[in-house]
C-alpha cells in the first residue's frame, strides 16, 4: 500500500510539473506576428455563371402518366 500511495503522489506530482509548466508558457510567450502571402491561381478566381437549364415543355401525355416514385410529384411550368 505505501507504494502505490508513492506512486500516486509521484504522478501528481509530475502532473502539476505539467500544469505549471503549460500555464507559465501561456502567461510568459507571445506569439509574435508576421504578414503571410498566400498564393491563389487564377483559374480559382474566375467565377463561371450558373445559368439554370431551360425548362422542357410540358405535354399533356407526360402530365397524366404516373411516376415509377409515389412520392414524386409532377411539376407544370409555365411554357
Amino acid at each position: 500500500m505505501p507504494t502505490l500511495i508513492r506512486l500516486i503522489f509521484a504522478l501528481l506530482f509530475l502532473g502539476c510539473l505539467v500544469f505549471a509548466g503549460l500555464f507559465a508558457l501561456t502567461i510568459y510567450v507571445k506569439p509574435g506576428e508576421k504578414e503571410i502571402t498566400v498564393r491563389i491561381p487564377q483559374r480559382d478566381l474566375v467565377l463561371t455563371p450558373v445559368v439554370p437549364r431551360p425548362a422542357a415543355p410540358v405535354t399533356a401525355a407526360a402530365t397524366l402518366q404516373q411516376p415509377d416514385d409515389p412520392n414524386a410529384r409532377v411539376v407544370n411550368t409555365p411554357e
